[in-house]
């Protein structure tokens, strides 16, 4: 994509954005309502305000490190899974009851049954995990079943060591089913986890806040603590992109 297309792809995004932004304007000043809908100006001086105070980083990183441990935990073992899946059928058919009732099973219906065995604290951790490893595994497994197989009988006449095929076959070959599967499931998690908060409302985390707001009909603070979840649910996917590049170029010997 050269650079003029990109530029003209961020313009029209831009006009979008703004368009929306006039709108949710309209609207406030039509509902004339701070409980109904917060105008922008109103939503933006509370965020402003909330960047100053201590207790609004906390909660920040509060909920981003137990719903990122969760997320390491899915990839880790959805790759682990899929890898152990792709070379014994077995295991395949064994782990394939539990993903199809992750996959079925609504978020809620989770939140609560987990809220019966851990602690409201760690409620995200495992809310965060559930959502992205079945996405993380499935994606993996379906990369792995649909490699060239011409390419893997090349690899096994000619004698390549498993590090060598690792490297250079499984690895690009898996990455971009890889690659959409942590694009999905990050934003999964992120919006999962924060839902498990709000229900199991650990001290300190961005679901306490967020249901603090709605309780005492602080609208513009409700609008803002959303605005940060969706910048850091960005912000990750982006990020985690990329880590993705840098390793895969790394491995290229770029």
């Amino acid at each position: 994509m050269n650079s003029t297309t990109s530029k003209n792809k961020k313009n029209l995004r831009l006009w979008a954005v703004i368009f929306w932004i006039i709108v949710w304007q309209l609207l406030s000043i039509y509902l004339d309502s701070d409980i109904l809908l917060a105008s922008p100006i109103k939503v933006l001086k509370s965020l402003v305000g909330m960047l100053g105070v201590i207790s609004f980083w906390q909660s920040i990183l509060f909920t981003f490190i137990r719903i990122f441990t969760g997320l390491i935990i899915a990839n880790v073992l959805g790759v682990i899974f899929a890898a152990i899946s792709y070379v014994y059928t077995p295991f395949k058919e064994l782990i394939s009851v539990p993903v199809a009732v992750i996959k079925s099973t609504p978020v809620a219906s989770f939140i609560i049954l987990v809220l019966i065995w851990i602690p409201s604290r760690n409620l995200s951790v495992f809310i965060a995990f559930l959502m992205a490893f079945p996405v993380i595994y499935t994606n993996i497994l379906q990369g792995l079943t649909e490699m060239d197989g011409k390419m893997l009988e090349m690899a096994q006449v000619f004698k390549i060591p498993f590090k060598r095929k690792l490297r250079f076959i499984y690895v690009p070959e898996v990455i971009p089913y890889y690659r959409a599967a942590a694009n999905l499931s990050n934003g999964l998690s992120f919006k999962a986890g924060i839902a498990a908060e709000i229900i199991g409302l650990p001290r300190g985390s961005i679901g306490e806040r967020l249901y603090e707001a709605k309780i005492y009909l602080n609208t513009p603070e409700l609008f803002a603590w959303t605005i940060v979840i969706i910048v850091l649910s960005i912000v990750f996917n982006r990020a985690f992109s990329a880590v993705i590049n840098l390793l895969m170029n790394k491995l290229e010997g770029r």
